[in-house]
């Protein structure tokens, strides 16, 4: 059968560090209270002339460095974010234009913070399915453009950066031995939309708007549900927790990582964190946290590696691979 493997990965942060003690000259806030909150100590922000497309390309050009691959041999784009360059054309556009390629397809998904999830297992449909070889599947985002820089319960939060990696359809034995996507789980609750949400749009403000989040009842839905889809992806693949190499999780805040990870019997030495150094980056923190543990040599070929994510909508969604 035919598994989307991945050949490589990249990352692209903004030059800017801004620390926790910045946000007491903004809003009343410590850098005592984010730390203990959520475990964010510094985010990257994006500066004038940095945006998603120019993050997401860099990320792409390190993904295909790292496989040894250039843009040609590249079929498909699809970005992850929730913060495009324009409203339209669809950012994957730009990035296509900007790495010089004039075939293949691109589009942009829209998933916030379960985008990159999304995406992989959407470029794994794709892959399968024959409509291409190979995909470069970015999440990109520049949040600190939708941000309230007086609201302190969500500017402190959040970041920007951009993650990326190049699937390739490649003959396997069907096994759950096999490198590359071994098990996918989606879903999405509408109801929830209230809970986190950018307050303008096209079709109802006419303007950008800035991010509201009700950041308990987030919490309180967050583990209960990535612990749904995490189950279900080890269902599929006939495994449990214990047989985990890595757990990569949406990086948003770091009680939420650690409650799920003990919820699902997944030991601390497993689970791969970056929320302290990026903050939450939305549909780049998953790609960004697995690119900091390739490069530092954490994960391995052969590795059973599980990714997750939940975001505004709400959306949530696990993907199960073996690197």
């Amino acid at each position: 059968m035919i598994r989307s493997v991945v050949r490589g990965v990249g990352t692209a942060l903004p030059r800017r560090i801004m620390k926790n003690a910045e946000f007491e000259t903004l809003v009343d806030t410590s850098d005592e209270w984010i730390v203990q909150r959520t475990g964010i100590q510094q985010r990257h922000i994006a500066a004038d002339d940095e945006t998603t497309a120019s993050l997401g390309e860099a990320a792409a050009r390190a993904a295909l460095d790292n496989a040894g691959l250039t843009p040609d041999d590249i079929d498909l784009i699809v970005l992850a974010t929730s913060t495009p360059n324009n409203t339209f054309p669809a950012t994957a556009v730009e990035i296509q234009q900007r790495l010089g390629m004039r075939h293949g397809f691109a589009f942009d998904m829209q998933a916030v913070c379960s985008g990159f999830v999304y995406a992989v297992a959407t470029a794994d449909a794709h892959l399968r399915a024959g409509m291409a070889r190979r995909a470069l599947v970015i999440g990109s985002e520049t949040f600190s453009r939708i941000l309230d820089w007086t609201d302190r319960t969500t500017c402190v939060l959040f970041g920007d950066g951009a993650g990326a990696i190049i699937m390739e359809a490649a003959e396997s034995e069907g096994t759950m031995a096999d490198r590359g996507v071994l098990a996918a789980s989606l879903r999405s609750d509408g109801c929830h939309r209230d809970k986190l949400y950018v307050d303008g749009g096209p079709s109802t403000t006419g303007t950008v708007g800035h991010l509201r989040m009700e950041g308990r009842e987030v919490f309180k839905h967050a583990v209960g549900m990535i612990t749904d889809v995490v189950e279900d992806s080890l269902a599929q693949g006939g495994i449990t927790a214990d047989d985990l190499d890595w757990f990569v999780p949406h990086q948003a805040n770091k009680r939420i990582i650690d409650a799920s990870a003990k919820k699902l019997g997944i030991a601390e030495d497993k689970v791969v964190v970056t929320v302290h150094l990026h903050g939450n980056t939305s549909a780049a923190s998953v790609p960004l946290a697995l690119g900091a543990a390739v490069a530092d040599g954490r994960i391995q070929k052969g590795d059973l590696v599980l990714l997750e994510a939940m975001g505004g909508g709400f959306t949530w969604g696990a993907v199960l691979l073996r690197w």
